[in-house]
């Protein structure tokens, strides 16, 4: 496999990372064109990238790393966005990533470690920190849009043991808005094909016409929501998921409490 193809492979989950790094598309797409520009520039980081993901998403960290203090304002294209990096000043950066890597990106403690630069243990300890303040975070309701009933009752039961309510459940576009309508829930989850053919997309902008609300995805096509060629989610988990992993995303939703339509 050439190395174009290979980092090709892995672009769209590093854009997925860092976007739920920096809780905006446009940003983490910005700092996945610095570390390409960079790995195009500097031959021995283009050879590091042959070993596979690790480096990439090493290389990365780097950059963002280097310029996360002075990459918010100028990155900020939203009322949204820039009050969602005003509280990103205000936690501590490591835990996000050691999360985000060990669970929404599945990659080990040890391999985590080194992208980050950090001992195994390090990223355990900044993992139970993460979780903690997870555990700390305010509650709120949740709609679930999903078709396959023992899936839905899976994230019901998650939802709740994180102290969430649930607002209700959907397994069509139209269900979907309807309890939308009549409940403002302040989280979606949800999938992208449903019962009666109708789409996940369609049901989330209908209720992103009501107002905005974090919207959570969680899908086994990734690959169609991670294209380039329109406006992306932020928060994109693929099935089967870890519950650790659905858990993680909704920290960052709540966390960011933004969304935009996808347009």
């Amino acid at each position: 496999m050439s190395l174009g193809t290979q980092v090709a492979a892995n672009l769209p989950y590093l854009r997925r990372y860092a976007r739920a790094l920096t809780g905006s598309q446009a940003s983490g797409d910005a700092f996945v064109r610095a570390t390409l520009e960079a790995a195009l520039a500097d031959n021995e980081l283009k050879a590091a990238l042959a070993d596979g993901k690790v480096p990439l998403y090493r290389a990365f960290n780097q950059i963002w790393s280097s310029a996360c203090e002075d990459a918010p304002k100028a990155n900020a294209a939203s009322q949204h966005e820039s009050a969602a990096q005003d509280r990103l000043r205000r936690v501590t950066p490591l835990n996000r990533q050691a999360l985000l890597l060990t669970t929404l990106e599945g990659f080990s403690a040890e391999d985590a470690g080194a992208i980050m630069g950090l001992a195994a243990a390090e990223v355990e300890n900044l993992v139970r920190d993460a979780v903690e303040e997870i555990d700390r975070e305010s509650t709120t309701s949740v709609l679930i849009i999903e078709d396959e009933p023992l899936i839905s009752m899976q994230l019901e039961d998650l939802v709740s043991s994180l102290g969430h309510e649930i607002c209700g459940t959907a397994a069509t576009r139209t269900q979907a808005r309807e309890v939308a309508a009549e409940n403002s829930p302040g989280l979606v989850l949800a999938d992208i094909q449903l019962a009666d053919g109708s789409s996940g997309l369609d049901a989330v902008d209908d209720i992103l016409g009501m107002g905005s609300v974090p919207v959570i995805f969680i899908t086994a096509y990734p690959e169609r929501l991670l294209t380039g060629d329109r406006p992306e989610p932020t928060y994109l988990v693929t099935k089967p998921f870890k519950e650790a992993a659905v858990r993680t995303a909704i920290s960052q939703a709540l966390f960011f409490g933004s969304s935009r339509p996808l347009a």
